[in-house]
């Protein structure tokens, strides 16, 4: 099994472990100031920056990683619903699996099930994204983690995922261009075959918003 920066490894992880982790991160973290000559003892803004920068990254920035898919309901195509839908604009956060420098952006999602596909509720869109994307990321793999997932819960004809994201990475160092943004696109099944259907698509989410 690997354990690369954007996979989840909740299945590895035993109860009361992730406390140990926390720990040995913020010892870990206090060597890191230590080594960029920060006096922690006496400076009163970062005495406890270990542990909070710690905590950050275990329960909020790449929580993904450690816990479980959240739970999903799943409800029967009973109206044999096989038109377009489109849900988005879906807030996006992560960091840069290079730099562990901020990604923000947004998500567009568009479905087109079958009679045989699982309908989920809206939020559940957002938070099986979060869930994806609250470990360190590259925008590319990201959003392909985002589509197999949903293609594994719904089971639609078409899936076609659209990422509009600003990278800090650029933003706070190298180039220093806050004003480029990335985006890019996954299409499967019927939005890859159609043409016609992938441009209705793309001029509904219209990106420029």
């Amino acid at each position: 099994m690997r354990f690369h920066a954007n996979d989840n490894i909740s299945a590895f992880i035993l109860p009361g472990e992730l406390d140990g982790l926390l720990d040995e991160v913020a010892g870990k973290m206090q060597g890191v100031l230590e080594s960029l000559v920060i006096d922690t003892e006496s400076d009163h803004n970062t005495q406890d920056t270990a542990r909070r920068v710690a905590k950050m990254y275990l329960t909020e920035v790449f929580r993904g990683r450690y816990a479980s898919v959240p739970p999903v309901t799943e409800f029967p195509n009973a109206e044999f619903l096989n038109e377009l839908m489109i849900v988005g604009p879906i807030t996006v956060r992560s960091a840069c699996s290079h730099h562990f420098c901020p990604i923000m952006g947004r998500l567009w999602i568009g479905l087109m099930p079958n009679q045989h596909s699982n309908l989920i509720g809206l939020s559940k869109y957002s938070r099986l994204a979060e869930w994806i994307m609250s470990r360190p990321q590259i925008q590319e793999e990201a959003i392909a983690q985002i589509a197999n997932l949903l293609m594994d819960k719904v089971a639609p004809d078409g899936l076609a995922v659209v990422m509009e994201a600003d990278h800090f990475c650029m933003h706070w160092r190298g180039v220093k261009d806050s004003a480029t943004k990335m985006t890019n696109s996954v299409m499967r099944g019927s939005f890859l075959k159609d043409a016609a259907l992938r441009r209705e698509f793309l001029s509904l989410i219209n990106l420029k918003d």
